[in-house]
């Protein structure tokens, strides 16, 4: 069983005022993630903006980061070309990535045939474990469950991001895959139902503002206390909400802000958090007692 543990974090990438990225920014934010008890971080992942960032800055980003932290380096590399995830994976590798986040290749719509395919031709042309990524609402296809089992099978593709906020088709999965491999919750608000199931652990946006409570919960849950779990998913359940109201990540780029993390602002196609979204998200910090800056 591959060891990257149950709290994750899918990074930011912060960037100057010039909208370079800020290297110092990102090992200071990984830092803190671990501190707070983040076990492994995926790093260019959808919440990093990974479709704008060159190659370089990719490689320069784990690189900066792999030397900084003790957890895991997980990279996503995901597009909607094989032989482009391959190439890219190959300089995730040599930067010193401990793992691999790939996603559904989106836009074309690949059939489950075609993705298996697609997964299986990079797992075999890369030297490093593999957690597959399944996110229907921002790819447009669904890798179903059997698919999901025949492509555990493979010896490096070892764990599955699973966000497709439906509880059947993640029981369904847990149901067909093979003991060794993990099945992590893509969606924070699903962590607590989904680990219910036998789901393993979370790759996490809200944890950039909640990793404390959000460890605390996953260890009760796995300590049997089920009354406390819940009681920290309802108390969390708001800020689960507001830092999705519009696209990821903007609500939570706005939240690190507020809370003196300067991550800057987003590259285009996506802008910065309105007058409205910041005060919302503003709203359910102070509601759970973190320090904002007036």
């Amino acid at each position: 069983m591959v060891n990257w543990g149950r709290l994750i974090t899918a990074m930011v990438t912060p960037f100057d005022k010039d909208m370079n990225v800020n290297y110092d920014m990102a090992v200071h934010l990984a830092k803190k993630l671990v501190e707070e008890g983040n076990t492994a971080l995926v790093i260019t992942g959808t919440t990093g903006e990974a479709p704008t960032l060159k190659l370089e800055e990719r490689v320069k980003l784990y690189r900066a980061i792999k030397e900084n932290v003790d957890v895991p380096i997980i990279a996503g590399i995901g597009t909607n070309s094989t032989l482009d995830t391959i190439a890219i994976g190959q300089k995730a590798i040599e930067a010193g990535a401990d793992g691999l986040l790939i996603v559904t290749p989106y836009y074309n719509k690949p059939d489950q045939k075609s993705l298996y395919e697609h997964f299986k031709a990079v797992a075999e042309n890369l030297d490093a474990s593999i957690m597959l990524y399944n996110v229907p609402g921002r790819t447009g296809c669904n890798l179903l469950p059997e698919t999901v089992a025949k492509l555990a099978e493979i010896e490096n593709i070892v764990a599955l991001k699973e966000a497709s906020g439906n509880i059947n088709q993640i029981s369904d999965i847990i149901r067909r895959k093979p003991k060794e491999f993990l099945v992590y919750s893509g969606d924070d608000s699903m962590l607590l139902p989904s680990m219910a199931v036998g789901v393993y652990g979370v790759v996490s946006v809200c944890s950039h503002v909640v990793s404390k409570e959000m460890k605390e919960m996953i260890d009760a849950f796995v300590a049997g206390d089920t009354k406390k779990a819940m009681e920290i998913h309802l108390k969390l359940f708001r800020i689960f909400e507001s830092l999705f109201v519009v696209a990821n990540p903007i609500p939570v780029k706005a939240a690190l802000n507020l809370m003196g993390i300067e991550v800057g602002g987003l590259r285009l196609p996506l802008t910065e958090a309105d007058d409205r979204v910041k005060e919302l998200v503003r709203k359910e910090l102070e509601n759970l007692g973190k320090d904002i800056i007036k």
